[in-house]
């Protein structure tokens, strides 16, 4: 059983500067089916009217938790008052029905009587904030519990991957009382998926898409998630320190659909397992590793740029990963990390069902580890294949690795191929608006590996021109059903990855 805190496990975090909004945040918060809600006082331009907008909210969802903050700005926060002026408004926030304060450590360590006097009539969580980086944890607790509190809250900002372990290990060591901790930044958001699991008491979140599948109101802090995703895709609140965790490596990989699409397997197959995103900066690969041994991570997914990269860290590699020197699939077996490359079979299978590969003339644009599988997984079926690409020295040392013709830009004029495989970055949201061909494409089917978003500009130049069409996401969902197939051993729920994935794309 996941362990139970007597918070609800996900806090929504409401704040902005007009009263109004914010009452129209909360009631949308409320009739989704929150039951836990933070109430920023010191966002709004009169900090004084969300005393008002508290008394509505219990007036109507007496059974929602409220819990109100009122952050100095010296501390992070937008309250330009005294302290005593601070903790005059949460003890109002209190008397209009609000069941929790939020103090910071500076206030409670400053005036520890007039906080003792709070927590009489509330549950008082004493925070500790740290925007720019994650320091040492151990004096941070000690000097937390020097302030009584019923929950002490440890939020500081991620600039590595291993800093989401260390934030999840004290989450899951720390007994003395409730705590939650929250790792800030686009880098910190595997701690807001995976510390309830690691018994951290709550965690945050941004308020839940509206009708349209968009936020309501921007989070309070940066790296919230939403809590429509951290309910429907992470199922936050549901897993274990048993429960397995998978992901997806790169940078960027705000806008992958991965986590949605795996996710949706593995609840499709009843499998205790929750897929993350791990942003890993250029440089922070071997960081990563460290995190991925501790966690443990039990598989992931590799994208731009560490496709090559990251066989230097494995255990061991497939002989055709290693063939192609790039991999995109990283697996477990027997306490070892292999790699394999999925993206191989995901060129192919699309291709193979419009034309047979055995001569076909293919232009292939681009030089990474996406560009690499495709190339040797093509001349491999006897295709007859061209590189081309703007770092010419990488295209040619790729042509003579896998036997293909390099094809300077320049000379691609008046040359035609059966079929264009790009694989760039290039189209990639949020960079939808480039295109590698801007001109004229030479070749009748274009198969684009960019699948966000669905119809790049290079497809719909395609087709405005009557080409034929395929997009990234065929190959997306190939090697993606493969990969889920690795690690599981389990027939991958094809027909509920390709829903989930179209169903991601729309709303991204």
């Amino acid at each position: 059983m996941a362990y139970r805190s007597e918070f609800p496990p996900v806090c929504v975090a409401l704040g902005c500067a007009e009263r109004e909004r914010l009452d129209r945040s909360a009631a949308h918060a409320c009739d989704s089916g929150e039951e836990f809600l933070e109430i920023r006082l010191d966002m709004l331009e009169d900090p004084r009217e969300g005393i008002g907008t508290i008394r509505r909210i219990k007036r109507r969802y007496p059974d929602v938790f409220l819990l109100a903050t009122c952050r100095r700005k010296r501390n992070g926060g937008g309250f330009e008052g005294t302290i005593e002026e601070q903790l005059e408004l949460l003890g109002a926030a209190i008397e209009a029905g609000a069941q929790g304060v939020d103090i910071e450590i500076e206030t409670a360590a400053e005036a520890p009587e007039r906080v003792a006097g709070l927590r009489e009539r509330a549950r008082v969580v004493v925070s500790y904030h740290n925007f720019q980086f994650t320091p040492p944890l151990a004096p941070i607790l000690r000097r937390l519990e020097k302030a009584p509190a019923d929950v002490y809250k440890l939020a500081a900002m991620a600039r590595k991957p291993s800093d989401n372990w260390r934030l999840l290990d004290v989450a899951r060591r720390y007994q003395n009382h409730p705590l939650v901790v929250v790792g800030m930044g686009e880098t910190g958001v595997p701690s807001r998926i995976l510390s309830l699991s690691r018994h951290s008491a709550f965690t945050y979140a941004a308020p839940p898409w509206d009708s349209a599948g968009k936020n309501a109101l921007p989070g309070t802090a940066p790296g919230q998630l939403s809590s429509s995703l951290l309910h429907r895709q992470y199922r936050a609140g549901r897993h274990t320190c048993a429960t397995a965790v998978y992901g997806v490596i790169g940078n960027p990989v705000r806008h992958s659909i991965s986590p949605a699409v795996h996710n949706r397997a593995f609840q499709a197959r009843r499998i205790d397992a929750v897929y993350v995103p791990f942003l890993v900066e250029e440089g922070r690969l071997r960081d990563f590793f460290q995190l991925a041994a501790r966690l443990p991570v039990a598989g992931f997914s590799v994208t731009i740029p560490h496709k090559q990269r990251v066989l230097r860290y494995l255990d061991a590699v497939d002989p055709a990963a290693r063939r192609i020197g790039a991999v995109n699939t990283v697996y477990r077996k027997q306490g070892k990390l292999r790699g394999a490359n999925t993206d191989a079979a995901g060129v192919t299978a699309p291709l193979e069902k419009r034309l047979k590969l055995k001569n076909s003339k293919i232009l292939i644009a681009g030089s990474g580890g996406a560009a690499r599988g495709a190339a040797f997984a093509l001349a491999e079926k006897g295709a007859q294949v061209f590189l081309t690409g703007r770092n010419v020295n990488r295209v040619r040392a790729l042509a003579r690795a896998c036997g293909a013709e390099a094809v300077e830009n320049e000379r691609l004029a008046g040359r035609r191929f059966d079929v264009l495989v790009h694989a760039t970055p290039l189209g990639m949201r949020p960079r939808i608006d480039e295109c590698y061909f801007p001109d004229e494409i030479p070749a009748e089917l274009v198969f684009d590996m960019v699948y966000n978003p669905l119809e790049t500009r290079l497809l719909k130049k395609a087709r405005a021109a009557g080409k034929t069409v395929i997009s990234g996401l065929e190959m997306f969902l190939e090697q993606a059903a493969l990969q889920f197939e690795i690690w599981t051993g389990t027939r991958a729920p094809r027909l509920a990855m390709e829903t989930t994935a179209r169903e991601a794309l729309e709303t991204s």
